[in-house]
């Protein structure tokens, strides 16, 4: 770890961390909380995603919706309009909208292999954003005059990484920069976090394989072939499942630098608290072996 005590982390000049886990535990909560303090620069991988390398995806899928309405396709077609996504931290839905959902077209749903087509772009898309962090480390630094770092990752980024690969690029390139700090749910999160999914069904990317397992036992259980599937009920169901296939991937991860809770990080208040949480989680990391 860059951090190799507590008492080397509260006395760093320059504090760089990045926080994962599943989303809704509070990453983006404290990242925002960070930067409003001031000192610390908010580099979101999300954010970085939907503008720099899916941006052009984004807008010509609003284009091509757009100009299924002829008042707006003669707009379009004379540059009388200008169509972009007004993606922002706290408003990810152009991205959702562009991955999409499999299923029944009649209910928004992708062909299945559009779908996958569009997750391997956000797969190439998130790798690419996690490697800029070390870049976006210094034009902080050299543009801005920020010190403190904080990378506010997506809750996929288990997905795009090999953890338990020594080797692993990314997770080198991002160990070595950064302390990586797990926010860990308990079951009592998990489960709420079904009931919030399960309200507003969102997009979301995974591995290949694990995807098509998904989509093949989920049309075995329901009898539906891939033009009957609510695309909804589908990304519900695999939600639930995501879960338990993506907490021992954070796991491994956490191996790489050090965890706190999900309550520990909802009685967070200020920087200082922050500072204070993450002293207690390299305090308290077992020695890698």
């Amino acid at each position: 770890m860059i951090y190799g005590s507590a008492q080397d982390w509260r006395k760093a000049e320059r504090r760089r961390v990045l926080m994962f886990g599943m989303s809704g535990l509070g990453k983006t909560h404290l990242s925002s909380m960070l930067r409003g303090a001031g000192g610390w620069f908010h580099y979101s991988i999300d954010y970085r995603i939907g503008t720099r390398y899916m941006g052009e995806y984004i807008a010509d899928n609003f284009k091509r919706e757009a100009m299924k309405v002829p008042f707006l396709r003669e707009l379009l077609l004379t540059d009388s309009v200008y169509i972009a996504s007004n993606i922002t931290f706290d408003n990810l839905a152009p991205l959702s909208t562009y991955l999409g959902k499999p299923g029944n077209p009649a209910k928004g749903g992708l062909p299945f292999a559009e779908y996958m087509r569009r997750q391997d772009q956000h797969r190439e898309a998130e790798v690419a954003a996690l490697l800029d962090t070390m870049r976006f480390i210094d034009r902080a630094d050299d543009i801005y005059g920020y010190g403190n770092f904080v990378c506010d990752s997506g809750g996929s980024i288990c997905e795009v990484v090999d953890p338990w690969n020594p080797a692993d690029p990314v997770m080198t390139a991002l160990s070595q920069n950064l302390l990586m700090v797990w926010i860990k749910g308990s079951d009592a999160h998990t489960a709420e976090l079904v009931r919030r999914f399960d309200r507003a069904p969102k997009p979301m990317y995974y591995q290949p394989h694990f995807l098509e397992r998904m989509w093949d036992e989920y049309r075995s259980m329901t009898g539906e072939d891939a033009m009957q599937v609510d695309p909804d009920a589908f990304v519900r169901w695999t939600y639930a499942q995501a879960l338990a296939h993506r907490q021992p991937r954070y796991a491994a991860m956490a191996d790489w630098g050090v965890t706190v809770t999900a309550e520990e990080v909802a009685e967070v208040r200020d920087e200082a608290g922050f500072i204070d949480l993450i002293a207690r989680a390299i305090e308290a990391r077992a020695p890698r072996t």
